[in-house]
């Protein structure tokens, strides 16, 4: 046995590395000087804060006195703070109010303080359970906010938010327009116009001002700040929160989002839309000329998805607004509605890619092969037998894959009595022994490589429903079985305490699917164990596998717990297909027999010409012949 000696450079490199880093942290301490300077800003921001938030309730209040009582003081005050501005103040219709505009699908409440969206329903979703009665709202209790920040000729800095619009409904065919104006005189404005059509999410938005070049400051841009704070609307609180995130569209078509942690900020150019994304639902801001520039920001606010919460996700955008010929004319939509990948592509706006289908061919599968399937078959029947018949479809189309790789097994299993033989002649040559192998496999006509193809194939179309599953909204508050919601989990059970990466409810569906994948694998691995040659380092291998059999299932019970219920239906019905489709190929269509009888008869033939793989492989493993033997030599 090595005995374990004393090594003093060992000792020396420790200390040295010690060293290095306690020099490391003595320099990157912070200066005294720093902290208090930073706290100082600190404090002075905090105060500016609160001196500007007493500042708005008095213009407020100042504003309301004014509009009601015609208070000549209180005007005077207002002239003060607020310049021209102050012009609204007198109109009777500039008051505390609401507008109302909707359809049969959305319901927007404007507020004339701010003149923007505070009330956001949608007629055609209930929160949470289906037939609560409670309708999801994007918007209410204040979660959302529009501003834009004026900069006055004389270095004024007013928050339209704070003031108080004038109002003007009016109906233009089925649309319903409403236009708000902030008026700095009897035609000065800055004015937002909505435009709701009927039965659409999409509504029209412009931001445009009309003789204010003398009013504010058009050297620079006003920034319109746009903040949502996205609330809770489906069961599962970590499930949503893990789809929502805001999307963007950038540089001539270029589609992302930013991260789903915590102060996540990032500056881009040329943007299109921004898409606040609560999973099922989305607030989106289109632009029909791009923006030129926009400051992105996303906040993760549940701290803890055991815990029930309000909110999920904080979103907030700052866009310049740019004048042109001493105005504002911005053109814009909003959307507040469902994310449903047929509606956004209906509007030709790229909007589908905030539905997370996933890049490359798997959202190619998902965008033209599942959602049509999907979509056509639900048409039809209830959404939980659209799924298995859905699941059939796919086996089906993958069953001759699927055929090739039983047939591959089959062959092998045949042949493990001779590649066992080659292994006893050639057992301390590894090389000559894995050379023989492949001519054997050559003479037979069998590709050892064919069991591993239909597995590589399969994997996309596996990925790809991974991320159909989640996005179908389609699925949601649909029930099939005991499961309520096949966009959400399938409790059937709620444990009085919490498991770690499992959760706090037992999932029905993840337990048959995980039984079904031990099944699957059971028959799979001991067929391959059976098939697959004896060699150096098998044993640790074949005890990996069985390891494998019971480890898998156990993650995905864990795994799809708190997954959608649909999804969880589609393995445990896919797996159950496939052991069926299995054991009828094993027990009446592959007869091993017949497979031995055919070997014995292609060995006899020529050999089959070589794949490029496989010829690649015999010339590696010659080369590596070779290079043994001229060491040997040496």
């Amino acid at each position: 046995m090595e005995q374990k000696k004393f090594d003093p450079n060992s000792i020396i490199g420790f200390v040295l590395i010690f060293g290095i880093l306690l020099w490391i942290m003595y320099q990157n301490q912070p200066d005294p000087k720093v902290i208090a300077a930073e706290k100082a800003q600190k404090e002075l921001v905090v105060k500016e804060a609160k001196a500007k938030e007493l500042n708005d309730k008095v213009v407020a209040e100042a504003t309301v006195a004014v509009a009601s009582t015609g208070d000549s003081t209180q005007l005077a005050q207002l002239e003060k703070k607020l310049g021209n501005f102050a012009y609204s103040a007198t109109l009777p219709s500039a008051k505390e109010g609401f507008t109302t505009i909707e359809n049969k699908l959305v319901k927007l409440t404007i507020a004339n303080k701010g003149g923007y969206i505070v009330e956001a329903t949608l007629k055609k979703f209930e929160r949470f359970k289906k037939g609560s009665g409670q309708l999801v709202e994007l918007i209410k209790d204040n979660n959302a906010n529009l501003n834009v920040q004026l900069l006055t000729s004389d270095n004024r800095t007013l928050n339209t938010k704070d003031l108080f619009f004038e109002p003007t409904l009016t109906k233009n065919g089925e649309d319903q327009v409403l236009s708000m104006r902030l008026k700095a005189g009897s035609n000065e404005y800055l004015e937002y116009k909505y435009v709701l059509k009927a039965d659409d999410y999409m509504l029209d938005f412009d931001i445009q001002s009309q003789g204010l070049s003398k009013v504010l400051n058009t050297s620079k841009p006003l920034n319109l700040e746009w903040d949502l704070k996205t609330y809770t609307n489906e069961k599962s609180i970590s499930y949503e929160n893990r789809y929502s995130e805001l999307y963007y569209e950038h540089e001539d078509g270029k589609s992302n989002y930013l991260g789903l942690g915590n102060d996540e900020t990032e500056t881009v150019s040329d943007v299109s839309y921004i898409a606040y994304k609560q999973h099922f639902f989305t607030s989106i801001l289109v632009s029909d000329v791009p923006l030129s520039k926009a400051e992105l920001f996303s906040n993760n606010l549940v701290n803890d998805d055991k815990i029930d919460t309000v909110f999920t996700k904080q979103f907030k955008a700052v866009i310049p607004l740019v004048f042109k010929n001493g105005e504002i004319d911005q053109k814009m939509n909003w959307y507040y509605g469902p994310t449903d990948y047929t509606l956004l592509k209906s509007y030709d706006k790229n909007l589908e890619d905030i539905v997370a289908l996933g890049w490359g061919i798997f959202g190619w599968i998902n965008r033209h092969a599942f959602i049509p399937m999907y979509g056509f078959l639900s048409l039809f029947i209830q959404h939980g037998w659209a799924i298995i018949l859905f699941t059939v479809l796919v086996k089906l189309a993958m069953s001759p894959i699927t055929y090739k790789s039983f047939l591959s097994q089959a062959k092998m299993k045949v042949l493990r009595p001779e590649i066992n033989e080659l292994g006893e002649k050639f057992k301390k040559d590894a090389m000559k022994k894995q050379q023989e192998t492949m001519k054997l496999y050559n003479k037979a006509g069998v590709n050892p490589m064919a069991g591993c193809i239909p597995g590589l194939m399969q994997a996309p179309i596996f990925y790809a429903l991974f991320q159909f599953f989640p996005s179908a909204i389609s699925l949601r508050q649909k029930g099939f079985l005991w499961a309520d919601d096949l966009s959400s989990f399938d409790s059937i059970y709620e444990l009085p305490f919490h498991i770690p990466a499992y959760g706090s409810h037992i999932s029905l569906f993840p337990i048959l699917a995980s039984i079904a994948i031990f099944f699957y694998m059971k028959m799979t691995t001991g067929d391959q164990q059976m098939a697959a040659p004896t060699q150096e380092g098998m044993p640790d291998m074949a005890k990996m596998m069985k390891i494998m059999i019971y480890v898998s299932p156990l993650m995905m019970l864990f795994f799809f717990n708190s997954y959608a219920s649909g999804l969880s239906l589609y393995y445990f019905v896919s797996n159950t297909i496939t052991i069926g489709i299995m054991l009828v190929i094993k027990n009446y269509i592959i007869d091993s027999d017949k497979i031995h009888a055919q070997i014995q008869e292609n060995k006899k033939k020529e050999p089959k010409k070589q794949g490029k793989f496989q010829r690649k492989l015999q010339e590696v493993m010659e080369q590596a012949e070779a290079q043994k033997a001229k060491d040997q030599k040496k």
